[in-house]
């Protein structure tokens, strides 16, 4: 009986001892901490500021405006900290983190920001602004003695060197989305850390390689600079592609929109700034790069580097958003379609096994924001509260930019313009013997209308071709009039005229290509 009793006061002191200890620890981890924070905030004082905004970016000096003294300036006048969190180009990370809640906002090339979601499995974050698209600051370079043209890729043997997960391999993916390179390698690429390493790479090339190189400012100016340097392409020839928007992680956006509106409304007021003062662009990008520690710009290199990037303004969000008419609009493409056409080109080039939208852009971009913007006819040159007596309107509002439009070409000229490349379409077809294009022909030339869409920059040689069994002269008349043909449904999908020069190939080829029509793009010799 009496070790009956001992052993019930042992297990009874056991769990006195336990809960005493669960006490000690919630004493610890709870009371404790309360206690202190109650401390500091009765000794403490009140934070000037009503909310903390954290964006994560890197150092590209496309987003130099949110490192701005004026964007930090005006934010705080309104109460609101920002704080750039630097996570080196790390996307995956950044997606991460906006799912997490641990950043309300976050920069990412379009391409990146669809790649991401699609690996997370969903897309924490939603667009609510473009800021800017590359024109120029990304370009692909080869020595001409091996690639002059786009078209030399097309072999076993061609590599292309770049930076993964960056703008720049999305550039060299566009091509290989728009350009036929058949013989080119399945594994096509070359790895490098940085633009810095594709430039020591490019320098130290055997010219006879088939290597192409894609690199960003300041190094595509350093590149070019090399004897028998050739560019192959920039970006400047793509439009909407390699395009930057800032996103918002939803929750934070649906609880805190006038946060983020102030946000979006104080960066529009600072790039407006910045871009009526002389060289104000081109100050800001050298400020910054000194104070990221990014890159030793020369006041030369910083001017390439500014007229590579087009930062883009309030009229020009009002069109990516939808929110003028298409005629106000021009050249502007809308994002679902921006998003469509870069999905296209992840999903071809094999970045992602398919469209993590549905073909749904929508999904991912918010216009609300911009939309209340317009609404209160929002000018960057004066504060959303003060509408009276200033003086500026709508109508007063930066202007969308254009590309300047091809001239019409003389025959001369098209047959001293250079070859670009052969655009990648599915083989033409016609009934044999005949010019006329099938249904689903006519569906291919219309999505092909679409690439030239945003391809404004080149000229387009269709070249019909015919079986070489026969008379020549008959079937050399047939390559003539597929030609015509196809021709024809690209002026009626869109394409100017002058634009398309039709030829017919000598009757030569055998085989299903002797019976379509091949498309090449060209340009006028720098």
């Amino acid at each position: 009986m009496a070790k009956k009793k001992g052993k019930g006061f042992l297990v009874a002191a056991m769990i006195w001892l336990a809960i005493i200890g669960a006490l000690a620890v919630a004493a610890r981890c709870f009371i404790l901490p309360y206690f202190k924070t109650e401390l500091e905030d009765e000794t403490g004082s009140k934070s000037r500021y009503k909310k903390e905004v954290i964006i994560a970016a890197d150092s590209f000096s496309g987003y130099c405006v949110f490192r701005s003294p004026i964007l930090a300036k005006e934010l705080k006048s309104q109460g609101i900290k920002l704080t750039i969190q630097d996570d080196n180009a790390d996307y995956a990370a950044r997606m991460k983190a906006l799912k997490k809640g641990k950043i309300q906002l976050a920069v990412f090339t379009i391409d990146s920001f669809i790649a991401a979601g699609a690996k997370l499995g969903k897309f924490p974050a939603t667009i609510v602004m473009v800021i800017d698209e590359t024109k120029g600051a990304d370009a692909v370079i080869s020595y001409s003695e091996s690639v002059s043209s786009i078209q030399d890729l097309d072999h076993a043997d061609a590599r292309i060197v770049l930076t993964p997960q960056s703008p720049s391999e999305f550039l060299a993916r566009t091509i290989i989305a728009h350009f036929s390179l058949p013989s080119l390698p399945e594994k096509w690429w070359i790895e490098a850390d940085g633009a810095s390493e594709v430039y020591r790479k490019f320098m130290a090339a055997d010219h006879g390689d088939k290597r192409a190189y894609v690199l960003w400012e300041p190094y595509v100016s350093k590149a070019l600079e090399a004897p028998g340097a050739h560019l192959l392409l920039d970006s400047s020839k793509l439009k909407g592609y390699i395009v930057d928007v800032l996103v918002a992680e939803r929750e934070f956006l649906r609880d805190n929109p006038e946060t983020v509106k102030a946000v979006i409304a104080t960066y529009f007021r600072a790039s407006y700034s910045y871009s009526q003062k002389t060289n104000g662009m081109q100050a800001l990008v050298l400020q910054d790069a000194k104070a990221t520690g990014t890159e030793d710009l020369t006041e030369a290199l910083s001017e390439k580097l500014v007229q590579g990037i087009e930062w883009k303004n309030t009229l020009e969000n009002y069109a990516y958003f939808g929110l003028l008419s298409v005629q106000d609009a021009g050249q502007l493409q809308h994002l679902e379609d921006v998003i469509a056409n870069i999905t296209d080109v992840l999903v071809k080039t094999g970045t992602i096994d398919s469209d993590p939208l549905g073909g749904k852009a929508n999904k991912i971009f918010f216009d609300k924001i911009v939309g209340e913007l317009q609404a209160a006819d929002f000018h960057p040159a004066k504060k959303l509260n003060v509408i009276e007596g200033v003086g500026l309107g709508p109508d007063d509002l930066e202007q969308g930019r254009v590309d300047s439009p091809l001239r019409a070409l003389s025959d001369e000229e098209w047959d001293k313009l250079v070859p670009v490349g052969q655009m990648r379409i599915k083989p033409i077809s016609f009934g044999r013997g005949t010019a006329r294009i099938n249904i689903q022909s006519q569906r291919d030339l219309d999505e092909l209308a679409d690439k030239l869409e945003v391809m404004p920059q080149y000229y387009v040689v269709v070249i019909g071709h015919a079986r070489a069994e026969g008379d020549p002269e008959a079937n050399k008349l047939l390559a003539q009039e597929r030609a015509d043909e196809a021709a024809k449904e690209l002026s009626q999908a869109g394409v100017e005229g002058h634009r398309i020069k039709v030829k017919a190939a000598e009757p030569s080829q055998k085989g299903g290509v002797a019976q379509s029509v091949s498309f090449i793009l060209g340009q006028i010799a720098y």
